[in-house]
């Protein structure tokens, strides 16, 4: 079984920091400096058995989530992310379309995530040689 720092890594994928301008992030106990998101998540740990997310809303009502992490001196810091997924009604029709894509590619003997990773291929105008696209010009 994966330990809870692996887990957290995969799930802040679905996250984008909200501005470069946040890093470098400086903890204002022991004056570490954090160059990027990257850093931050590698470098820093979660808070006890906690994922550390906290949504809240930003001054337009949009969702945002506060990550609270430690620093190496234990201290505790906070970026602020947004998440990647569009909920917007066209952003809602994609991630219908891509389900039923991704149901009929499962329902024909293609395992979930090969399926599922051809698929966000195909999107990124990539192309997918299992699924005979090709790529997208650009």
């Amino acid at each position: 079984m994966a330990d809870l720092e692996t887990i957290d890594k995969d799930f802040y994928k679905g996250l984008q920091a909200l501005s470069d301008s946040s890093f470098p992030k400086k903890c204002s106990t022991c004056g570490k400096i954090y160059d990027n998101v990257h850093d931050y998540l590698a470098l820093t740990k979660a808070i006890g058995r906690s994922s550390g997310l906290k949504e809240s809303l930003d001054d337009d009502d949009k969702p945002l989530v506060e990550l609270f992490r430690n620093c190496v001196c234990g201290s505790t810091l906070m970026d602020v992310f947004n998440n990647r997924r569009d909920l917007s009604p066209a952003g809602l029709k994609r991630r219908q379309k891509f389900e039923e894509l991704l149901n009929r590619l499962t329902n024909n003997g293609f395992a979930a995530q090969t399926a599922r990773d051809e698929l966000l291929k195909i999107m990124r105008g990539e192309g997918s040689d299992l699924l005979k696209v090709k790529p997208s010009e650009k």
